[in-house]
């Protein structure tokens, strides 16, 4: 019996291939044969949209569309799964340790945090609650970016379903958070102050930093659950940038299954904390 005219069809062995090279060129991401499935479901509702009928129809309008429609694929097949205070002894660590340690000292400009790979903004939030808890408004400048423009955009509205407040201890969704009403009824949102505090951008980790505020060294980097998603080449040079990027004596916190100890130029100094060597305590 034939297929349905609009059934379609998972991509061949040609087709995966084709995407997984695109993916890889313009996101560092490669996507590994058990991703062909991933690809698929992710890809479908966008290429019946267009009315085509192979994935191999939609590569050549991905190839004629350019960047755009290029954003378009990719915001589909990143994933953006993220929680507040996600490993929550790292935001212990930089409320006991990084925060005061700054406070200390004098210093002619503000603490810049960046938060890389934010996805929608759940992380950049949770540091700004820290930041604000700790050391009063003003003074630092949070940096969030990712290659998906759908979760940046969720991440700027800086709202989210009532079922997410449980993530936030309870104190600090009564001080940073509004509870929505009306037609926001079961959302709560991040308040104007806290919004302020956090520039949202895109940006490709991928790319070299020397790209509008990214040319800033940064006192504090998060990059967390994002490195376990390149091959060895893209890695390398993720962490070269993002090392670079690092000032003297700055932190990097990386995912729970992530590990650096291999990496020349910074020392763990706790489980997925690491500093920058020259600066690095014993």
């Amino acid at each position: 019996m034939n297929a349905p005219v609009d059934e379609l069809r998972p991509p061949t062995d040609r087709e995966f291939r084709l995407f997984q090279k695109l993916v890889y060129e313009h996101a560092g991401i490669h996507l590994a044969p058990i991703k062909r499935a991933l690809l698929s479901g992710r890809l479908s509702r966008r290429i019946r949209e267009l009315g085509l009928k192979t994935f191999g129809a939609y590569y050549d309008f991905v190839q004629e569309h350019g960047d755009e429609e290029r954003t378009r694929l990719i915001d589909r097949i990143t994933t953006n799964e993220t929680s507040f205070f996600r490993e929550p002894r790292q935001f212990d660590f930089l409320a006991r340790e990084v925060l005061p340690q700054w406070q200390r000292q004098p210093h002619s400009r503000p603490l810049r945090i960046w938060s890389a790979g934010c996805s929608t903004g759940e992380e950049p939030y949770s540091i700004a609650m820290v930041v604000r808890e700790t050391l009063g408004e003003g003074g630092v400048e949070i940096t969030a970016t990712d290659l998906s423009m759908r979760a940046l955009r969720e991440a700027a509205a800086g709202e989210w379903p009532m079922s997410k407040a449980s993530q936030i201890p309870k104190p600090l969704l009564r001080r940073h958070m509004w509870k929505g009403i009306g037609p926001n009824r079961g959302k709560f949102a991040a308040s104007p102050q806290l919004r302020a505090m956090i520039a949202f951008s895109p940006f490709n980790l991928n790319d070299d930093l020397d790209y509008g505020s990214m040319r800033a060294r940064f006192d504090v980097i998060f990059c967390r659950n994002v490195l376990i998603y390149f091959d060895r080449a893209s890695k390398a040079r993720v962490l070269a940038n993002l090392l670079g990027s690092l000032a003297s004596g700055g932190y990097l916190f990386v995912g729970h299954a992530e590990s650096l100890n291999a990496v020349a130029g910074v020392r763990c100094i706790e489980p997925t904390v690491y500093v920058r060597a020259d600066e690095a305590r014993a």
